[in-house]
């Protein structure tokens, strides 16, 4: 039965180590982007301890994988990223920020009527490719795309990032059993594995267990990984396509509101509003 909060190693035998230069600068992006996340919860509130969870899988892929930047947003040959779990979105926007996509006074306009940075993507905002907000909705779209881009000839990555409660909704597994179909090696489904959906454990709810053998049951490459260290990502990453002519499935174990003790693995930090003495508390207290 998966525990949350017990990380399993990673199914390789050979590590490659980032240099002390870039793990540090992954290492304060993450750090950054959470600070930028408790500042939106005290701006009316947002999903912090779903953000938490993906803000160091984010920060890597759009750091050392996906080959896209702020002056070529719209670029044809850009890699795709489709934040399915878009409750998630507080990290997205906080990355942004750190990439230099949006402004910092952007985030002073959470939930204002004269912006469009809210409670999930919108794409209107720079960077982010798609809508969603209704879960299950994204992998279809994402392989969409990747069809697309293998019809083309093309090379980009589809990224799809998913939560594991949002497994629950059918149309991702009618979605897989298409991306098996064609082959879509192009195609990476992240699973951010934190063992809770809203405020109740997967596991008490609809057991997803055993889910590496359901993803392979399905035609799809499995790799598991730590989701929060970014060495461990950086193997696996850079060893996509895990086998020709497969898609490619990474299951992130990750800790719901991973870098701050007191919202680690709680069920009840799912939506947090916060006064402003305690995003300043809670910004000092993150873990760096």
């Amino acid at each position: 039965m998966f525990n949350p909060g017990v990380i399993s190693p990673l199914h390789t035998e050979t590590y490659v180590t980032l240099k002390p230069g870039e793990l540090q600068l992954l290492k304060e992006r993450a750090y950054a982007t959470r600070k930028h996340i408790l500042r939106m919860a005290g701006l009316g509130g947002c999903f912090v301890g779903a953000a938490f969870s993906c803000v160091d899988l984010l920060t890597y892929l759009y750091t050392r994988f996906l080959k896209i930047s702020k002056n070529h947003l719209n670029d044809p040959d850009r890699d795709y990223l489709f934040l399915s779990k878009g409750h998630a979105v507080p990290a997205l926007y906080g990355l942004f920020v750190e990439l230099g996509f949006i402004g910092p006074e952007r985030l002073d306009h959470h939930l204002q009527p004269d912006d469009l940075i809210y409670w999930h993507p919108h794409p209107n905002i720079p960077g982010v490719e798609f809508h969603s907000g209704s879960l299950g909705h994204l992998l279809p779209i994402g392989i969409g795309v990747a069809l697309d881009c293998k019809i083309n000839g093309e090379s980009n990555h589809v990224v799809v990032i998913l939560g594991d409660g949002e497994l629950n909704e059918g149309s991702n597994w009618e979605a897989c059993l298409i991306a098996q179909a064609y082959r879509l090696d192009n195609l990476i489904l992240v699973i951010d594995r934190n063992g809770f959906q809203a405020n109740l454990r997967t596991e008490q709810l609809l057991p997803l267990e055993p889910l590496e053998k359901k993803f392979q049951a399905f035609g799809f490459y499995e790799m598991t990984i730590d989701g929060h260290s970014f060495t461990d990502m950086e193997n696996t990453f850079t060893s996509i396509p895990f086998e020709p002519g497969m898609p490619n499935v990474v299951i992130a174990e990750t800790i719901r509101g991973k870098g701050l003790k007191k919202f680690e693995a709680r069920h009840d930090a799912w939506f947090c509003r916060l006064s402003e003495e305690e995003v300043e508390r809670f910004s000092q207290e993150l873990e760096r």
